[in-house]
């Protein structure tokens, strides 16, 4: 990956850029051109079949053979990059809205954070001839658009992501299980979230989904401050889904006893991914997106060989 590329990579820097669709292109042309270095470079090796070609259709894969038989353009398929339909469950719910801008600052909220992973997820797919949805949630399901490849959809998918407002706090006893009820066909999941959410509410909603026969990747999102607590001075401290509650305290007093339930809560989560076989990504907001963008497709790589 050039330098020029893996930048975009930082959250620091895409920041600043507003325009959501910019940064999610910025972030996946910078993940792609990185791939020749990964791991995971060809993956998609084994072919599949053939689909006619569209514009802003990948032209490396185009097969001239056939082409020169039938003077019409196919394009290649693989078996990695053939009937992967991939639905985005996007928190958005008031917590998601730390830490709140201060003017001039470089530096994304857990929401935008997790809308750039989503819209790249989408960019992602979408460029492989693959199916992305989304579903955003808070206290009910706030918008909801199935699986589709086409740019058309890709283009209303990140539209709905830039339209939403967190307003409201999460209500997972009622959302999550209401998500977990509209996946039919066969997919992959991607849960996206800063899992300010009941465990015993969590964990059956997983267990139900993966029991229907789908693959399931959840990316934990959460600011660089609340996972390291960096607080030195006596400091106020607001409810971000409830602001009638404060609490001024002297945060080096309460740093070991947050920190270490903050890791009890994300353990239990992440056992239980373990014991269902669900992908656990842990990401904080000054992870390099690439983290994600890799977890996500070793999740995909395990799918299509499990499917083998």
């Amino acid at each position: 990956m050039t330098a020029e590329n893996k930048k975009y990579l930082k959250p620091e820097l895409l920041a600043r850029i507003g325009d959501l669709e910019m940064r999610a292109r910025l972030v996946v042309e910078g993940f792609v051109s990185g791939m020749h270095r990964s791991p995971y470079h060809g993956v998609s090796v084994e072919f599949a079949q053939h689909k006619e070609y569209v514009a802003g259709d990948d032209l490396r894969h185009l097969d001239w053979r056939v082409y020169g038989r039938s003077d019409r353009y196919y394009i290649k398929q693989f078996e990695e990059e053939t009937n992967l339909r991939l639905h985005i469950a996007l928190d958005c719910s008031t917590s998601m809205r730390y830490p709140e801008h201060e003017s001039g600052e470089d530096r994304l909220t857990k929401f935008e954070y997790a809308a750039t992973l989503a819209a790249s997820l989408a960019f992602l797919l979408t460029h492989q001839q693959d199916a992305a949805g989304l579903i955003v949630f808070d206290d009910q399901i706030r918008a909801e658009l199935p699986p589709l490849s086409s740019q058309g959809h890709l283009r209303s998918l990140i539209e709905q992501l830039e339209r939403v407002r967190l307003e409201q706090p999460n209500n997972d006893a009622v959302t999550l299980p209401r998500i977990a009820n509209r996946l039919h066909r066969r997919s992959m999941v991607a849960l996206i979230s800063d899992l300010l959410i009941d465990p015993e509410v969590l964990i059956p909603t997983l267990e139900h989904i993966r029991h229907a026969g789908h693959e399931v990747v959840i990316f934990h999102v959460l600011d660089h401050d609340e996972r390291t607590f960096p607080f030195m001075e006596n400091t106020r401290f607001e409810g971000i889904e409830n602001p009638a509650e404060e609490l001024l305290v002297d945060p080096q007093a309460l740093k070991s006893a947050y920190l270490e339930a903050l890791a009890q809560h994300e353990t239990r989560i992440r056992r239980a991914c373990t014991n269902n076989r669900i992908e656990f990504v842990s990401l904080s907001t000054a992870d390099s997106l690439d983290v994600a963008l890799r977890a996500y497709l070793a999740a995909r790589m395990h799918q299509v060989k499990a499917g083998a």
